[in-house]
């Protein structure tokens, strides 16, 4: 799909006009990244927001005590992200580093914030953006509340699974972890539980949801 294409899906740019899609494709770059390639650190000066094209980059953030990450979102194919430095001039809030091969388009910021300057009515794009990225740190605040680490833990496999009932787990057991808030060994027997009770089957990264309806049941 043609990088003017994927831009004019995202909430960011949804109202931009084709001429200025246009104009900020031409801007960018193409960025190839192996398995653990990091884009930028937390701290880092930013001059550039992402979308990606192919392949999959988590956003986390790294505990400074211990260096343990915790995965705050995953950024699929036709996903911005990188924008908050966009609209505040700060540095990097959080570590961007790709899970497998991927490839993500790098837009300067400059030509968009002439853009937003332009015509600030393209600013409901963003306003469209920050609402959606809220609704999911609400949702995350609610669950590490309310759902303990095996109700975390089957939550986070209903949503890797993507819909389907087999699956390949497209991270690590420990970048798991990080997404669930919790302990590798915790996790690791929240999964043991799920394997005993007959719900799931998994063979190393390999998954089958045996029991889907039971899965949904443990993670409200």
């Amino acid at each position: 799909m043609a990088h003017e294409e994927l831009l004019a899906r995202t909430d960011f740019f949804g109202d931009a006009p084709a001429a200025l899609i246009r104009d900020l494709a031409a801007s960018g770059s193409e960025l190839p990244l192996i398995r653990g390639d990091v884009l930028f650190r937390e701290g880092d000066v930013a001059e550039s927001l992402y979308l990606v094209i192919s392949g999959r980059v988590a956003i986390a953030i790294a505990n400074p005590i211990d260096h343990r990450e915790t995965v705050v979102a995953l950024m699929d194919a036709g996903d911005l992200f990188g924008e908050m430095s966009l609209l505040d001039d700060g540095p990097r809030s959080a570590l961007a580093r790709a899970l497998e091969p991927s490839t993500v388009f790098a837009i300067p910021f400059d030509p968009v914030v002439r853009a937003f300057r332009s015509d600030p009515a393209l600013l409901w794009g963003v306003t469209r953006l920050l609402a959606t990225r809220l609704r999911v740190m609400d949702e995350a605040l609610a669950d590490s509340v309310f759902l303990d680490v095996t109700g975390r833990t089957a939550k986070r496999l209903l949503e890797l699974s993507d819909g389907h009932d087999e699956f390949q787990l497209p991270i690590t057991q420990e970048e798991l972890a990080g997404m669930v808030g919790a302990s590798r060994e915790r996790v690791n027997k929240a999964i043991a539980s799920f394997i005993r009770l007959g719900w799931i089957d998994q063979h190393d990264r390999r998954y089958v949801l045996l029991k889907r309806d039971a899965l949904e049941l443990r993670a409200r």
